[in-house]
């Protein structure tokens, strides 16, 4: 993992530097497992991120504002504002050789202590006053963890000792010689990992590799002093705090970071900040992925009901297939009206010849009813199944413009970025009776309104992202002569490029037409059609939901997706 003890070194002293007596504005729920801080210090505003994740737990500074991604505050979450809302931030420490931060904060009630301890599968984030532990995320019982119980009202364990690895600073020429005779046909950095305290795979890699210029080397292939001699630089800059970030990148994407110059990876760039690299390596929590949590709910919600619809859609054109039933209907009826005479009552079946080319049909009669009861019987049953098999083509309409419907829902809740836009989602859901259960409440922020885009050129586009904002922005913001852009085939935003009067250049429409492949379920398509025509030709379904069109006298452009 690279998120080890000397990443967090450089983490803990980064924090000391930037947040040094700043005061606690906010404290969020980020999701189950992750938590933000907005401090405010050295007269701006700074956004910690702690995550205990099983995988990906760690704890940085991000460069943009958290958002809250929880609808009802967990009694950690309320015990982070109750307590760190309004207090100072006096400094984090790092016990020796742990993968583990202690921030450490002061308020009018008392000195509080916020514990991350990002270790794989065991992570956790613990507010602790007086060595009580007053809440937790991962809550852990005698159950689980005889040694180390995490629970409110129970005092605070550290993670045990590693008494079985020696300290680096400790090292001496003839203790590593012993530790590579020990299995020499072993990787060396794999002894380094088993035997050094705070050696991630990563350290113990870039050791090995300054030291034989290979990261296969064999324990049997080091030389003793020269791995100590690059040992013990790597970790007395560490020690005296002298970091050096870098990230390593391979296709544009990142596949390592570590708080010192990186060696044995190709593409390594220096950062200024150990956080940059964090961000880069695992991605800001910000923007719509910060809202993935308040959209659990709302998305399990459309998948039943799309499924639901979708079953009957199926049911429809599967009705629709059965003419040749409806029709045997009919002819069993005639038959028994011609043959009448011939049937006795009583009789529980009936065999005749409705065409000369065709085989006899075999007609099922109750024998409670006499022949030609049992051929109105019949008669009926055709007409039932006439009169549904004339509805079924408005059924299926129907049942497709909803379909449509909940997809551009669903693609909504995609492009979603705050609050009023997955509220407006849940919102449209429950007025139109697809929500099963108690309604959640969410936060209200009032509606949100569709994006506005103003180009070098002059020209002002109009973005809906969602079912509502389409409404608006196709008839309110425009007028019969802009353009309308839609893409092709998929549910998504409509835009409209406000001409007034003049003749839009390639490069406006372009970029407008990038903006709806981008706003649509096509987003991460390699090249999206997209449809343009003149706003007058854009129609509203009748009786279908807001923003459902129909459009003509389009034409159609290929574009990448970009973003606003």
């Amino acid at each position: 993992m690279n998120f080890d003890v000397f990443t967090i070194a450089a983490v803990t002293a980064e924090l000391n530097a930037t947040l040094q007596d700043g005061r606690v504005q906010d404290a969020l729920e980020l999701g189950d497992d992750a938590i933000g801080l907005e401090i405010y210090s050295n007269h701006a505003r700074h956004y910690l991120y702690l995550s205990a994740h099983p995988q990906w737990a760690r704890l940085h500074l991000v460069p943009e504002r958290l958002r809250r991604g929880v609808e009802t505050p967990s009694p950690l979450g309320l015990m982070l504002r109750r307590h760190l809302e309004g207090s100072r931030f006096v400094g984090a420490t790092q016990p020796d050789w742990e993968r583990v931060v202690q921030l450490n904060f002061v308020s009018s009630q008392g000195e509080f202590t916020l514990i991350a301890e990002p270790m794989e599968r065991r992570s956790n984030l613990l507010l602790v006053q007086n060595g009580q532990i007053l809440d937790c995320i991962r809550r852990v019982g005698p159950g689980e963890n005889r040694v180390r119980v995490s629970l409110p009202a129970h005092p605070y364990v550290p993670p045990p000792p590693q008494t079985f690895k020696c300290p680096p600073t400790a090292l001496t020429l003839t203790l590593l010689a012993e530790l590579l005779d020990a299995d020499r046909s072993k990787l060396a950095w794999r002894i380094l990992t088993e035997k050094l305290l705070g050696f991630s795979p990563m350290l113990a890699k870039e050791a090995v590799f300054r030291a034989t210029g290979s990261l296969e080397s064999r324990a049997a292939d080091c030389s003793p002093r020269a791995l100590l001699t690059e040992i013990q630089a790597l970790i007395g800059a560490l020690m005296q705090k002298q970091f050096a970030p870098h990230l390593c990148e391979r296709d544009g994407q990142a596949i390592a970071y570590a708080a010192y110059p990186i060696l044995h990876l190709p593409n390594a760039q220096p950062l200024e900040r150990i956080s940059d690299a964090l961000n880069a390596f695992y991605g800001a929590p910000i923007g719509e992925a910060a809202y993935a949590n308040a959209k659990k709910p709302v998305q399990a919600q459309l998948s039943e009901a799309i499924e639901r619809v979708s079953r009957r859609l199926e049911a429809l054109k599967r009705s629709q297939r059965d003419q040749a039933e409806c029709e045997r209907l009919r002819q069993c009826g005639e038959l028994l009206l011609a043959y009448q005479y011939q049937i006795a009552r009583g009789q529980t079946s009936f065999s005749a010849q409705y065409d000369f080319d065709a085989p006899p049909l075999e007609i099922a009669l109750d024998p409670t009813l006499t022949p030609l009861e049992n051929a109105q019987r019949y008669f009926e049953q055709y007409e039932k199944a006439k009169r549904a098999l004339a509805e079924v083509p408005s059924l299926i309409a129907a049942a497709e413009r909803e379909l449509d419907f909940l997809r551009q829902l669903e693609t909504d809740l995609a492009l979603a970025a705050n609050y009023p836009e997955i509220g407006e989602v849940q919102e449209a859901l429950q007025a139109n009776g697809y929500w099963r259960g108690t309604p959640t409440a969410r936060p209200r922020s009032g509606k949100s309104a569709p994006l506005k885009l103003s180009t070098p050129e002059g020209f002002v586009i109009w973005i809906g992202r969602n079912a509502r904002q389409n409404d608006e922005v196709t008839f309110s913001k425009g007028s019969p002569d802009d353009l309308w852009l839609h893409a092709r085939g998929v549910p998504g935003a409509h835009v409209i490029i406000k001409r007034e009067g003049r003749t839009v250049p390639d490069a406006v429409l372009e970029r407008a037409a990038s903006l709806a492949a981008y706003y649509s379920a096509a987003r991460h398509e390699a090249y999206v059609p997209v449809d343009v025509t003149e706003r007058r030709y854009v129609r509203k379904i009748k009786g279908g939901q807001l923003g459902m069109v129909t459009y003509r006298n389009e034409s159609t452009l290929t574009v990448r997706p970009r973003p606003a």
